[in-house]
C-alpha cells in the first residue's frame, strides 16, 4: 500500500494519493492534475476512484478534469447533486482499490454532503480515515457555509455533533486521521499546525471531542467566534458543483507575455486589475501605479480570495521573472480563471520603458517611535485580525481589519500621516497598496510589522491575553 498526503501550504489543504496492487484513487486533488497523473504513471497504476469529501468551498477542486484525463469515476457521499457524472455514494457503500477499500461514511454537519472515508488495509485491519472538513486536528468544521433558510447554523452544528459522535469517535484511537486542513485555513477556527494525528489522541485534546460535551455545549462553542466567510467561498462551491474551465486553457490564458507597451495598453483597454505579486518591501520601492501588492510568498490565494470580490476580475500579472506560471496556477486554484497575461521581464522591464512609477514610504519601528513623539496629530492603526489584537497590541491603536478593508475604509482620514502595521508586514503592504490606489497617499507602511514594534521595547503595549483565555 502506498499512501501519501500531498500538502499545499499556502491553502493549508491536503489533498491524498492513495495506491495499492495497480489501483489508485485521489481524494480532494487541487487544480491542477499533474502530480496525481505524474504518481500513478510512476507506480504503473491507473487512478480508479476520484473521492471528494464534500464541495470545497474555499479552493477549485480537479476532480473534473482529473477525471476526465484518467478516467477515474468521481465520488461524491449521499446528498451531493453535481452537475456532472459522478457516483453518489450510499452511506457505508464501500469501494475497492487494489487490495484496500474505502468505506464512505457520511457525516453532514459543515455541509449536508459532508462524508468520510474510512481506508481498510490488505489484512482487514482499520488503516486511517480522511475526513475532510468534518474533523480537523485540534478543531472541526465551521457550520456555517451550507446554511439555508431552512437549514440554520446551529442545526448544522447539531448534525456535526451526531456525526462526530456516531461515525467517527466509535472508531479505534490507532487510527490515523487525515484532514482536508491545516493551521491557516478558514475551513475552521483553532487548526493545529499539524497535519495528522491519531483518532485516540484527537479524542484527549481537541476541544469538540470531549466526552462530557452535550449537544448544547457543542453548537454554543463551535459556532462561538466564527468570522463571515471569505466572499469568494460560495462561487468556488458554485465551481465545484457546476464544473469550471480545463485547467489547460486556464493556464494557456493567464500565461500570455505582455511587453511593457502591450501591458499598458491592455490596463487602460481592458479595465483589468493589476496585480504585483512581489515582497512587500520590494513592490514599496516602485511599482505600476494604481497596482495592489499580494505577495506571492505569503497566504496569496486566500487573500486574493477575500479581497478581490468579482472572480471574474480580469487580472494583468506583475511577478518576480520566472514565477508567472506559478502565480496563475495558484490564482486558478481559488477560481481566479481571468488573468489575460503579464508583464514580461516583470517590473524592471517597466522601469526600463521609462513608464510612470509610484512608491511607499515604509518605515522601521524605531523610525516610528520618533514620528509619533514629534507630530500629536497622528493616527496608527492595525490591520491583523481582531484575535491578534484582542491579544496584544499598541495602546490606544486601534484596529482596521485587513479582512475588512471595504468596511473601515471611509473612517481612515486623508488629511494626516496614517502608519499601518500588521503583524510582519504582509497584510499591512496589502492595506497600504489597496487604499494608495483608491487616493489615499498618506499611509505609512511599518516594515516588519508589530513583531518589530514590539521588539523595539519602544511602545506602550497592551497586557498580553493568551487565546485560549479570549
Amino acid at each position: 500500500m502506498k499512501l501519501e498526503q500531498i500538502y499545499t501550504g499556502c491553502l493549508a489543504q491536503g489533498a491524498y494519493y492513495i495506491e495499492s496492487d495497480g489501483e489508485a484513487a485521489v481524494i480532494d486533488p487541487l487544480r491542477e492534475t499533474h502530480p496525481y497523473i505524474d504518481r500513478a504513471a510512476k507506480g504503473n497504476a491507473k487512478i480508479k476512484y476520484v473521492f471528494e469529501t464534500h464541495f470545497h468551498a474555499d479552493f477549485v477542486s480537479g476532480h473534473v478534469d482529473l477525471a476526465n484525463e484518467s478516467g477515474a469515476d468521481i465520488v461524491f457521499g449521499p446528498n451531493a447533486v453535481p452537475v456532472f457524472k459522478a457516483i453518489i455514494a450510499t452511506d457505508g457503500e464501500v469501494f475497492k482499490i487494489g487490495k484496500l477499500t474505502i468505506q464512505v461514511l457520511h457525516t453532514p454537519g459543515h455541509t449536508m454532503e459532508s462524508s468520510c472515508f474510512l481506508l481498510t488495509d490488505e489484512n482487514g485491519n482499520m488503516n486511517s480515515i480522511f475526513t475532510g472538513d468534518t474533523l480537523f486536528i485540534g478543531d472541526v468544521g465551521r457550520p456555517d457555509l451550507a446554511q439555508k433558510s431552512n437549514v440554520t447554523i446551529q442545526d448544522l452544528a447539531g448534525f456535526l455533533y451526531d456525526s462526530l459522535r456516531s461515525k467517527i469517535m466509535i472508531l479505534p484511537d490507532d487510527l490515523i486521521v487525515y484532514p482536508a486542513h491545516g493551521a491557516g485555513s478558514a475551513c475552521g477556527k483553532n487548526m493545529s499546525k499539524e497535519t495528522y494525528d491519531t483518532l485516540g489522541h484527537q479524542k484527549a485534546v481537541n476541544y469538540a471531542l470531549r466526552l462530557d460535551m452535550t449537544k448544547e455545549d457543542f453548537v454554543t462553542e463551535v459556532t462561538d467566534g466564527l468570522l463571515p466567510p471569505p466572499a469568494y467561498f460560495p462561487l468556488n462551491v458554485m465551481m465545484n458543483k457546476k464544473g469550471s474551465d480545463n485547467i489547460s486553457d486556464v493556464m494557456k490564458r493567464g500565461t500570455q507575455a505582455l511587453s511593457a507597451d502591450a501591458f499598458e495598453i491592455a490596463a487602460n483597454e481592458t479595465g483589468a486589475l493589476l496585480l504585483d505579486t512581489r515582497a512587500p518591501q520590494t513592490f514599496a520601492k516602485g511599482f505600476i501605479p494604481n497596482s495592489i501588492n499580494i505577495g506571492i510568498d505569503g497566504a496569496f490565494a486566500p487573500w486574493v480570495g477575500a479581497l478581490i470580490p468579482d472572480i471574474k476580475q480580469q487580472l494583468l500579472i506583475i511577478a518576480d521573472e520566472g514565477r508567472e506560471e506559478e502565480v496563475v496556477t495558484r490564482l486558478a486554484r481559488v477560481g481566479y480563471d481571468h488573468a489575460i497575461g503579464f508583464l514580461s521581464g516583470g517590473f524592471n522591464a517597466w522601469k526600463i520603458a521609462d513608464k510612470e512609477m509610484d512608491a511607499i514610504v515604509s518605515i522601521t519601528a524605531d523610525e516610528l517611535s520618533v514620528e509619533v513623539k514629534r507630530d500629536s496629530d497622528f493616527l496608527v492603526i492595525d490591520v491583523r485580525k481582531p484575535g491578534e489584537y484582542s491579544g496584544e497590541h499598541i495602546a490606544d491603536v486601534d484596529n482596521f481589519p485587513l479582512d475588512f478593508i471595504n468596511e473601515n475604509m471611509s473612517t481612515v482620514p486623508k488629511d494626516r500621516p496614517v502608519f499601518v502595521h500588521c503583524a510582519g508586514g504582509y497584510r499591512s503592504m496589502i492595506y497600504t497598496s489597496i487604499l494608495r490606489a483608491r487616493g489615499y497617499t498618506n499611509l505609512i507602511d511599518v516594515k516588519g510589522g508589530y513583531k518589530t514594534i514590539k521588539d523595539s521595547g519602544k511602545f506602550e503595549l497592551t497586557d498580553f491575553v493568551c487565546s485560549s483565555k479570549k
